[in-house]
């Protein structure tokens, strides 16, 4: 059964077991600051697990793409070097949210994989959770698997609850006993089945996990009962391929078997075993949905990891004998086995190639530097590539260190890992930890689950009256209670107030009652569906849970941001229109003060795009179309030519934001009734912040006007400066800009016949010291670049010379040395310019042949001149 055919036939499996199929989520998790990358199908659903997000069905089924390249679960160094380990996969999975539970979760499986798939029962064996005596039942009794293929599995790893068969997405939050289900290859392959000693052998291959989410682990290790009992399973779509296509890699596949041929073909390599090409394969899978996901290349976060699976796919790329692209040229194949599934694939095509051979160049330059400066390290390193070579690597190559400890394995070397982490001491720690991502607003399961969402009103008022207050919260903890002066997250049951999200930033104003006011400082949302007004109290009487409040939005701020939201959805428009439709939102800020929008293309933007830009959108604001909300269908509003926005999670029914003919999105945030509220857009600056990533900042309304109203004041002050009118304020300083380069040009070749005549004289005095010409002078009036002209001069009059050059300007002194001829090796300009410069409060270096520096103009620096052919006098005859 090819691999396409076996993703529908599950999905179909499980819509006729009444599940509504899901399509998969981003690889980049919405709203989840705790994880890097979606790394297992439950990711989208974690809020639903932990009570705090309601769905309106209550059984789902997707195939969900994970990649385990980052963070906690991390699999790239395995990748290449076994038969199963990928940074990108599917997950087959699905759910019960509260419905069914443990028998019937059992029974699809079984039906699936034997009936379904054909599997040979005799073929299977299933763990379970050693004290789950329910799960151990339904298998033996309800399905018939015998006792002895059952195995029971304790705490193997060290800790309560510390089992292959108790599951945890991380180390907090949902998680329950499991029952993984193997299939046997055969007595021909080594390996003992699960939990016995020789258990990691190959013949016994897990295929599916089921997994029975009943508890929410809190940071103490404490176990939470969950609103309901979820069923929450996940099956590796390329193993389970594996077995029905009767190989035993998954990399034997037909889907892998097309992007080895390939990368064969590209690379020039007849082995189609060759580990290399398996590396290829896996990588260009990763890579081609990280960026159809938004992440580009770049030195932090997600955009470091994806760099550095780009850059190992590069190398092995480099092992087969390719030195020139050939990465990119992968995503047409990759789109041919898996377009159809994904069709954003297929869609941004154009766009992976060009981000990968972007790529692709920039480290092609340096990579064969970098393998030869290995081997250079390696030869001399015994075992271990020292630490700091490592770093080098990483500092001057672009090698990820583990690119460099994957490449000393390969040679039966490793790497000084706590010496490259002291070199890295004070670089910024790359995005292959995911510790710097914290959750901010924890929602405690417990109150999430006794409330409903927050009704928020704020689309069509600022204020509102008796909104009770429902939930206090402070570090993660339920209060009862806030006293004068304490600061916590108020939860409403309605509120006007917009919590951040999609870059719009969280209201602002007061919650006020007769005991006092809470000053609300911001806005954020909690668990998904909460919205938390972050602040502080001050009144007499406590504010307590089940007080009424009166809910004030800060109007005039709320407005500012209205404008330059709706702008933010025009400019996105505008964008497309004029650079091209691979433009996607890589983030944005939507604030008051101004507007910032991140986006993917991979040069600047000219000066006339982005006039054509900012005329594209001021059109628009003229044209005053009504904004039209809709609400509707996800299917629907695709359909209905809706664009989503990158980073935003969107549930079955979602908001439409159009704006006339020119822009329609998904958005959740506040926006104008009409563009004309805008008023005017102007853009204020356009700049690189990353690989592929451009931003543009700009300001409407009344903070444009007062941005054009500037630029009139300096214009007017610049045309005063140049007694000229504004009209002629650009030619007025092309020609004084023109005027300065011609004197400086005149000044530069006075100084350098100054230099000339100075050297003349110098070379006419210059004493003999063993057969070495040495000079020592001051030159007045000569600046740095002067001076080594001078000592150029000189080494070409004298041959065998050693001579050092002072300048001096605004108490600085500038000095320059030069070493020539059979003083070379003898005496280096280095240390005759560190000689001097100590001396006088300064320091400096350089070549042996030629170096500079620099001190305070003292009046010990006549003296060290007159010195110095002594000084290297002794340094001769040493």
């Amino acid at each position: 059964m090819k691999t396409a055919d076996i993703r529908s036939t599950f999905l179909e499996f499980f819509r006729s077991k009444d599940h509504t199929i899901v399509p998969s989520s981003s690889l980049v998790p919405a709203s989840d600051p705790t994880l890097l990358f979606t790394n297992s199908g439950m990711v989208q659903f974690k809020n639903v697990f932990l009570g705090s997000e309601k769905l309106p069905y209550a059984r789902a089924a997707d195939v969900q793409r994970c990649l385990r390249a980052g963070g906690k679960h991390n699999d790239l160094d395995s990748v290449g070097y076994t038969a199963r380990h990928h940074t990108f996969f599917e997950m087959l999975g699905n759910w019960s949210f509260g419905d069914y539970f443990k028998r019937d979760a059992i029974r699809y499986a079984w039906e699936l994989l034997t009936g379904v798939f054909k599997l040979p029962a005799e073929k299977l064996w299933v763990t379970v959770y050693h004290t789950d005596d329910e799960a151990f039942d339904i298998w033996h009794k309800e399905m018939g698997v015998p006792a002895e293929r059952i195995v029971r599995i304790g705490d193997n790893k060290g800790a309560p609850f510390a089992s292959d068969n108790f599951w945890q997405m991380a180390d907090t939050g949902p998680c329950g006993p499991c029952t993984e289900i193997f299939y046997d290859h055969g007595a021909e392959i080594a390996g003992g089945p699960p939990g016995s000693p020789d258990e990691d052998g190959d013949r016994y291959i897990e295929i599916w996990n089921l997994v029975f989410m009943q508890f929410d682990r809190a940071p103490d290790g404490t176990l939470s009962p969950l609103p309901a009992p979820c069923v929450d399973t996940g099956m590796g779509l390329e193993r389970l391929a594996a077995v029905l296509q009767h190989v035993h890699s998954n990399y034997e596949i037909d889907l892998f078997e097309h992007l080895i041929k390939v990368a064969a073909q590209l690379t020039a390599t007849p082995d189609m075993g060759n580990k290399s090409l398996r590396v290829i394969a896996d990588h260009i899978r990763a890579c081609s949905f990280l960026i159809v996901d938004g992440v580009l290349p770049s030195n932090e976060g997600r955009g470091y990891v994806l760099r550095r699976i780009i850059r190992r796919a590069l190398r092995h790329g480099w092992m087969l004998g390719v030195r020139g692209d050939f990465f990119w040229k992968m995503v047409q194949p990759l789109v041919e086995e898996m377009g159809a599934a994904y069709p954003e694939l297929a869609a941004k095509q154009a766009f992976v190639e060009e981000a990968l051979r972007t790529e692709e160049q920039r480290f092609g330059e340096t990579l064969e530097h970098g393998m030869r400066l290995f081997d250079e390290v390696a030869g001399k390193s015994g075992d271990t590539i020292p630490g700091a070579d490592a770093f080098r690597l990483y500092d001057t190559y672009g090698f990820p260190v583990d690119l460099t400890a994957d490449i000393a394995r390969e040679r039966g070397l490793s790497v000084d890992m706590e010496g490259f982490d002291r070199a890295m001491e004070e670089q910024k720690e790359r995005g292959r930890k995911g510790g710097s991502f914290k959750a901010k607003g924890n929602m405690p399961a417990e109150l999430a689950s006794q409330l409903k969402p927050t009704d928020f009103l704020g689309y069509d008022a600022i204020s509102a009256q008796g909104s009770q207050v429902v939930g206090i919260v402070r570090d993660g903890i339920q209060l009862q209670q806030l006293a004068q002066g304490e600061e916590a997250l108020v939860i409403l049951d309605r509120t006007p107030f917009y919590a951040e999200s999609g870059g719009q930033v969280g209201d602002t104003g007061s919650l006020a009652n007769s005991a006092g006011r809470f000053d609300v400082a911001d806005t954020l949302k909690m668990g998904g569906v909460f919205f938390g007004h972050a602040g502080q109290w001050q009144g007499a009487q406590p504010l307590r849970v089940g007080d009424a409040v009166d809910a004030l939005v800060d109007g005039a701020r709320r407005q500012a941001i209205v404008l330059n939201h709706s702008a933010t959805h025009l400019l996105h428009a505008a964008l497309r229109k004029v650079l091209g439709e691979h433009v996607m939102q890589k983030g944005s800020l939507v604030a008051p003060e101004r507007l910032r929008f991140d986006f993917a293309h991979f040069k600047p933007v000219s000066a006339d795009e982005l006039a054509r830009i900012e005329d594209l959108v001021n059109a628009e604001v003229r044209r005053n179309a009504q904004a039209e909300v809709h609400q509707m269908g996800y299917n629907q509003a695709i359909e209905f030519g809706a664009m989503a926005l990158f980073g935003e999670k969107y549930g079955d029914e979602v908001r439409v934001l159009r704006m006339g003919e020119f822009s329609t999105e998904l958005c959740g945030g506040t926006h104008v009734g009409r563009t004309g509220d805008i008023g005017l857009f102007k853009i204020v600056s356009e700049a690189g912040v990353a690989s592929g990533v451009r931003r543009i900042e700009a300001v409407t309304g009344a903070g444009a006007l007062a941005y054009v109203t500037g630029e009139e004041r300096r214009l007017g002050e610049l045309s005063q400066l140049l007694s000229t009118s504004g009209d002629e304020v650009v030619d007025k300083l092309r020609q004084l800009l023109d005027k300065q380069k011609k004197l400086e040009r005149e000044l530069e070749s006075l100084r350098a016949k100054a230099a000339g005549s100075a050297t003349a004289d110098l070379a006419a005095s210059a004493q003999d010291v063993g057969g070495i010409k040495v000079v020592a002078a001051r030159l007045e009036g000569l600046d740095a670049k002067a001076l080594r002209d001078g000592i150029d001069q000189l080494k070409q009059q004298l041959a065998d010379c050693v001579v050092l050059l002072a300048g001096a300007a605004d108490g600085r002194v500038s000095l320059v040395a030069g070493v020539h001829g059979k003083a070379l090796g003898r005496v280096k300009a280095g240390d005759v310019v560190a000689h001097v410069a100590s001396q006088i409060d300064g320091k400096g270096g350089g070549r042996p042949d030629m170096a500079q520096g620099g001190g305070s103009d003292t009046a010990a620096l006549p003296g060290l001149l007159a010195a110095l052919p002594a000084w290297i006098g002794e340094r001769l005859a040493g």
